[in-house]
């Protein structure tokens, strides 16, 4: 009998979610596949009982689980890194340890999608929104097929990608980022890799019409909980970082442009950062 290949990774960084992880994990187990698949699990040193968790299930699951623990907090971009170095897989799945996955053939379903059609690089689907207790905030209430491009990604367009939905290609061009110093200054890390990876690679993103997923908003979340100025700053700054370490044509320039105008130049004005707004504004002109 032969052993089925590996052909997924699920790369899980986690720090302090003591009380969301188990149910992660369990999500990545419940998984039904005709394939092999293995868990990595990123600990960024975290202070809570996460490290005992992670340790039950290791010893529940020798050889399905592997660890990599930080002796001091690096953040989620040098987790992210160490967490994928570890994963063998064909394919990544991406799932943070307070999201998790709700549909037992998802990765059976993303693989088959992956595997047939070689102009794509992500496969996503669409994510349930839901509170600390598990109440929905939001769900959307009538899926379609998506698909994003690299042009549409720069333009702000990452509509249902959210990083417990994505499955990608594990292949060196995406991971170049990782070498690239300005990727630790970033923010929004998944917002940076859809985008190199849609670049490097010139394949698309596919949102399946599907709700696989439960995205979680919580006081200890990176993104979803911080106070909205400081939310507003950061995605400037991701913007500054884009437009200067990205290529694109002259006519997306001028829609990136336009786009700094209609998003981001007031709030800025406001906040009196005229020569960070006249910078920004000079750069795309």
């Amino acid at each position: 009998m032969t052993t089925p290949e590996l052909l997924v990774s699920v790369c899980c960084i986690t720090y302090n979610h003591e009380k969301f992880l188990a149910q992660a994990i369990d999500s990545f187990l419940m998984q039904k596949t005709n394939f092999e698949f293995d868990i990595v699990i990123g600990n960024d040193c975290s202070t809570d009982r996460t490290p005992d968790i992670i340790k039950e299930y290791e010893q529940k699951y020798p050889g399905k689980i592997k660890v990599v623990s930080s002796e001091k907090n690096g953040g989620t971009i040098a987790n992210l890194i160490s967490c994928t170095a570890l994963c063998k897989g064909k394919y990544i799945a991406l799932c943070e340890g307070d999201d998790f996955w709700t549909d037992p053939y998802k990765l059976q379903k993303q693989v088959d999608f992956l595997e047939t059609n070689p102009d794509y690089v992500i496969c996503c689907h669409y994510t349930r929104v839901i509170n600390e207790d598990d109440k929905t905030l939001y769900v959307h209430p009538n899926p379609i097929p998506l698909e994003h491009s690299y042009l549409d990604l720069l333009s702000g367009k990452q509509e249902e990608t959210k990083t417990a939905t994505v499955l990608y290609r594990n292949v060196p061009e995406i991971h170049q980022l990782f070498a690239r110093a300005w990727f630790y200054n970033c923010y929004a890390g998944d917002k940076i890799f859809k985008l190199f990876a849609t670049q490097s690679t010139g394949q698309k993103i596919y949102v399946m019409p599907e709700v696989m997923s439960c995205y979680r908003n919580h006081l200890g979340g990176v993104w979803s909980m911080i106070d909205a100025k400081v939310r507003m700053e950061r995605m400037i700054s991701d913007f500054n970082l884009i437009i200067k370490n990205f290529s694109y044509p002259k006519f997306q320039k001028k829609r990136l442009l336009l786009l700094y105008l209609k998003k981001y130049l007031l709030f800025e004005l406001r906040r009196r950062q005229v020569r960070k707004a006249y910078n920004t504004v000079k750069y795309l002109l």
